[in-house]
């Protein structure tokens, strides 16, 4: 017998119109023959299956469907929402409570995850990678420029602690740019990380646990066409992402073996996209995030990832869905 599949998509952040794309992508590609896939768009309050114009909103307390007179009960989920709540462990604490598996971290690591400042520091304590020197405060409890200078050296990233898709970031080379920056990132979000700027090459690489195996997929070089890799960048065609990228030997190794061993350090599940910055100069990677729900459209990084390693996205989705069951 199928089993039955909620797709979670859309949510409530900016990045809403990004899971839609994903989910389109993800609808398409997991096996049906496995697996009856419902898409459930959650948008304010409000979860629904849409089908021919008619919505149907989802029974929370036991998250169940009604389609007429079929009842739905769901064997799994696959959440494909960046963002609140799908990335920042609120959804996965709601299935973790209905006893319903997902293919995804878990709530306490998608929450460790989606806020930098704490995930910077415990990848810190892992003591696999370099993290960049970096501040942060609240906006209620500012730090002021003077000792925010005296503590980090320009240029400067800044970013909502919370949030994705680089909205509210801003790259800063002057003094002058911090008040404008700061404003930004508390439109998003009400605590700031600011990072000292790393020179280097991004490198990113797709991680996943299957069959007791963690393996790390093809790298991939982001080379952006702005200052920084921003929301422009990444979905408005303002980059250059080339797969596998283009690095000795050495440097891929170490990106996928630390990528791995950051995965099993924080305890992830499913598929993870892990980014990083290679000081050229330097010869050291630095850590940047752990992005949980990575986007899966057909632009995205991680399908592009999975296609040069051999599989196809169906393959992929099978495995995050086969870990779960």
């Amino acid at each position: 017998m199928k089993k039955n599949i909620a797709l979670m998509a859309g949510g409530n952040s900016e990045e809403a119109a990004v899971s839609l794309r994903s989910a389109l992508q993800v609808e398409k590609n997991i096996d049906k023959s496995i697996y009856n896939v419902y898409k459930i768009i959650l948008k304010g309050r409000d979860w629904y299956y849409e089908m021919e114009g008619v919505k149907t909103l989802v029974d929370k307390n036991d998250f169940s469907l009604t389609l007429g007179n079929n009842k739905i009960n769901f064997d799994g989920v696959f959440i494909i929402i960046h963002g609140t709540p799908g990335e920042n462990g609120l959804l996965q604490g709601y299935f973790e409570m209905m006893n319903i598996p997902f293919c995804s971290c878990s709530a306490l690591v998608s929450a460790i995850t989606f806020d930098k400042v704490v995930c910077n520091s415990v990848v810190r304590e892992l003591g696999i990678v370099n993290v960049a020197r970096n501040v942060s405060f609240y906006k209620d409890s500012p730090m002021s420029e003077q000792e925010i200078f005296s503590r980090l050296s320009l240029p400067l990233f800044v970013k909502p602690s919370e949030g994705g898709s680089s909205i509210g970031m801003s790259k800063i080379k002057e003094k002058s740019e911090m008040k404008k920056a700061l404003e930004m990132a508390f439109h998003e979000h009400n605590r700031v990380i600011i990072e000292e700027f790393i020179k280097g090459r991004e490198l990113t690489c797709g991680v996943m646990e299957t069959k007791g195996d963690i393996i790390a997929f093809p790298i991939t070089e982001i080379i952006s066409k702005k200052e920084f890799f921003d929301y422009e960048a990444k979905y408005q065609g303002l980059s250059d992402e080339v797969t596998p990228a283009q690095v000795d030997d050495d440097i891929r190794d170490k990106v996928q073996a630390t990528a791995k061993l950051i995965y099993k350090g924080l305890n992830c599940k499913g598929v993870c996209r892990i980014d990083f910055i290679y000081d050229t100069d330097k010869g050291e990677l630095f850590f940047l995030e752990v992005n949980t729900i990575p986007g899966q459209s057909a632009q995205s990084i991680v399908p592009q990832q999975v296609i040069t390693m051999g599989w196809s996205t169906k393959d992929l989705y099978s495995n995050m869905l086969e870990e779960i069951f």
